[in-house]
Parts: structure tokens; sequence; C-alpha cells
């Protein structure tokens, strides 16, 4: 592929920006210093806690090909010749990302959903690579600038292109999937994820049926079959530019049907049926909701013209990401835990996710099953009973101990038995120091939380004591 991503004339084109001297062309594009890499655009954007500007010289002393900045701080950086000015810094990109779109020959898919829009968009990733070049959004990149910047970045020769869109209030998909302009157009789930910004239930699935707005004529929308929002964001599909609608899960309609589904500690197969014709295939993840979500992911491909068996066969090589999922052994005494790392994020389906895992998960001889889980934010009114409805999960799924985080886990804590409830504290800072100790041989813990509780810091700590061995796919029993 192409090193040269964007050159003067296509970026003065693009913004109308005032280009210094110094600069001619560059190769990749960047917010962070921390990540930039020598050729990158640095567009120096003002965010919530930082003001990029505070790190372009950063930025350039680390080979930035040019730093994007605005007028109004131009003057602060008249010894560089090596600045792109503009009005706006994020406009900018935007503008920018907008020409990639509009330059690129690539077969584009975008993803939401209120849940698994990343693990599906990383899937695809691996899938798609196979049959050519593949550009996607890096980590979690969804918003107003991730985007923008996801889009900027796109290489002029990718065949295929990716992009994970997300909402936590209405009308924010519009204009993302507006620039991004997809082929295929995939809605994962509705579950009531950001709910204290909607009325309803129903307001959700109207906020991701937003991304069908965007599609190009003819393109195609991917549903879950099995929603009960299925009718509401098919209506939304038929109102734009779709040309068919694909649908997926268990419901006997569904074009990706998924008969069976077994869960394994290190693994998922699933039975399917496409288009009527059976398939099988592995998963190299274990988890329902990601083998469900990956009929969506064969949806896609084969909308945008991919072969679908490849594709199928190229998920056992899939592995769960850092703080979704990510298993890694821990050397306690003079044997070994599993660490299920979910820690990045959580609502109430990723948890209860989250938990049927663990519940999946083969123990040795005395081990226990450990769940150590933070609050879930922005449920609104329903935070106190959607905690509380975790009860039946932990029950359920044999959960032996819980260590819970933060004011709202109380009202999960009171629906236990006093013998599961390890501890409950106000932050995980709190919890780290018991966990730890609690760790046994044979045991296997789950840590999940949303991320302002920063659960994160309980998988560091557990890390940082035990040691670590990641494991594509650590194996218990």
């Amino acid at each position: 592929m192409s090193t040269l991503l964007w050159t003067l004339d296509e970026i003065v084109t693009a913004t109308g920006a005032r280009v210094g001297s110094g600069f001619s062309h560059a190769s990749g594009a960047s917010i962070d210093t921390r990540t930039l890499n020598r050729g990158d655009l640095y567009f120096a954007i003002k965010g919530d806690v930082h003001d990029g500007h505070d790190f372009v010289p950063a930025a350039l002393e680390k080979g930035a090909s040019a730093a994007v900045v605005s007028e109004d701080k131009a003057q602060e950086f008249e010894g560089s010749d090596r600045l792109i000015v503009v009005p706006d810094v994020l406009e900018a990109m935007r503008q920018l990302g907008i020409a990639a779109r509009k330059r690129s020959q690539a077969r584009i898919v975008a993803i939401t959903g209120s849940v698994g829009k990343t693990g599906t968009k990383e899937a695809m990733r691996l899938a798609l690579s196979r049959q050519g070049e593949t550009h996607a959004s890096v980590a979690s990149y969804n918003n107003h600038w991730g985007v923008p910047l996801t889009l900027a970045r796109f290489p002029r020769d990718s065949r295929f292109g990716i992009f994970e869109i997300g909402m936590n209030h209405a009308h924010e998909i519009l204009p993302l999937t507006g620039m991004v302009r997809p082929h295929v157009a995939v809605i994962t789930t509705i579950e009531p994820v950001h709910i204290e910004f909607f009325p309803s239930m129903w307001g959700i699935a109207d906020a991701k049926g937003e991304i069908f707005s965007g599609l190009e004529p003819g393109g195609t929308a991917v549903i879950n079959r099995d929603s009960p929002y299925f009718e509401r964001m098919r209506a939304h599909a038929l109102a734009s530019n779709a040309g068919r609608v694909l649908t997926f899960g268990e419901h006997e309609a569904a074009d990706f049907r998924a008969e069976r589904i077994l869960v394994k500690p290190d693994l998922s197969m699933v039975e399917a049926r496409v288009f009527g014709q059976p398939l099988t295939y592995r998963i190299g993840t274990p988890g329902r909701h990601i083998a469900l979500n990956s009929l969506s992911v064969l949806a896609a491909a084969h909308a945008l013209g991919a072969h679908v068996a490849p594709v199928a066969l190229a998920l056992s090589d899939l592995k769960p990401p850092v703080g979704r999922g990510e298993r890694t052994m821990l050397s306690v005494d003079e044997g070994e835990a599993l660490l299920i790392d979910e820690s990045y994020n959580a609502n109430p389906a990723s948890v209860k996710a989250a938990l049927a895992n663990l519940g999946a998960v083969e123990l040795d001889g005395q081990g226990r099953r450990i769940a150590v889980l933070g609050d879930m934010k922005e449920l609104g009114d329903e935070g106190p009973s959607l905690h509380r409805g975790l009860a039946e999960a932990v029950e359920a799924n044999g959960i032996d101990l819980i260590f819970a985080a933060g004011p709202l886990m109380e009202n999960l804590v009171g629906r236990l038995p006093k013998e599961r409830v390890a501890l409950h504290a106000q932050t995980s800072a709190e919890l780290v120091d018991a966990v730890c100790a609690a760790v046994r041989p044979g045991d296997a813990v789950t840590v999940k939380g949303s991320l302002s509780m920063k659960m994160a810091l309980v998988v560091k700590a557990l890390k940082d004591r035990y040691g670590a061995s990641q494991m594509a796919h650590a194996l218990k029993g």
C-alpha cells in the first residue's frame, strides 16, 4: 500500500488552508503526540481536557509532517514552516475526511449498535483483510472526532473500509454516516445504553436507525432479526437509500441464521444457515453474543461482495482485545488463575454477557468464579433496577464471589446472599488490595464496569502482583 496519504494540493483543495513552505506531503494523521508517527499530520484539536495546540512543538519535534492549527493560535508558532493554518481544526479534519471518502473506490461498511460495535468491527477487519487491503477504525474511534480522523487516515488504495459509529444522544449519527456514506450499514442490537438521554427504548432504536440515512443508493441494511425493535429499524432502512435489507440472528426468518451455538471456554462454534444453506464455523473467542454478531459480519461481507466461506473461516483467528475479553493466566502461589479483562466499558447487556462467559469457564479443583463489577453509567432512573436485575445472571452463572464498586452496585449487592458478597466499595481503587488478596489457584476472575469506574486499575494490579502470560485462548479445564 502506498505511504502517500495527502499531498499539499489535496489539503489546500479540501480545506482552503494556508500551508507553510516546509510541508510537501503526509503519510498519516494523528491527534495524539503519544502515538504520532513520523510523517503524520498533527491535528491540534481542542478537547474537553486538553488543547492540542499545547502539544504542537512536541508533535513537530517527533517528526510530524505538519501541524494543523487554528488561525487564532498560529502566531504562537511563527518560527515554524510546517504549519497548516485553518479557521477551525476539527472542521478541517472533517473536510479532509470527506475528501478521502470522495476519492476512495473502497467498499465501505458502517457499524452501530448498543452493544458489540467494536467487537464486530474487529471481526470484520480480520475477515476482510484476508481478501484485500482493509482500513478500519482504531479502538473505539466512533464519535464526532473519531470518525473524521478515521476517514482522514483512509488510504487511497484500500479495497474495504470499516467504520464504527456511536452515539449517546439523538441526531449524533446523522452527520457521521453522512460523511462515511457506507455501502452497507449494520445495527448489532438495541439495549438500554445511554437510556438517561432518551425518553424510551424506541428513542434509542430511532437514533441507531439514523445510520441508514447515509447509505449509498442501492446499499444494504443489516439488522438483528431477533431484536424486539426489528420492525422499527427496518422502517428506517426502508425509508433510506437501501436497496435491500439482510437479517441475522436465531429467528427462523433470518437470512443469516444460527441454528446452534456452542460456547466453550476458549472459543465458540456456530452451526448456521446462510440463505438456507448450511455453514459451520469456529470463532476464536468465547461468547454467545459474539457468535450472534458474527452472523452480521457474514451478512455485511456478502453485501460488500466478499466470499462468505473464507470470511467464516477467518473468524477462527479472532482474538479478544484488551479490555474486551482478553484472557490472561496469573501465576498464583503454586498454580494459576484465569483473568478475563472486560474492563473497557459496561451496560446491562454486556455485563450479563460477561457473567455468562465467566459461567462457561470450566474450573479446576476448588477454583471459584469471581466477578469484580463497577457501576454501569448513563442509565438514568432505570439505573437502580437494572443493577438489581444483574442478580439473576449472577445466580444463573454460578458466580461464587462478587466485588462491587460504586453507589449503584449497592442495588445488586442488596439482592445477593451475604456469603456471595466479598466487598462493596465506592471506587475501584478501594477494591484492589482485597481482590488481589482473594485470588487463589484455580480461580477465574472477570473485571467489568463503565469506563469512568476505572476498573482497569484492578486488572493492572492483578497482573502486576501475579505476573501475566497473555494467551489468545487461555484455557481452564
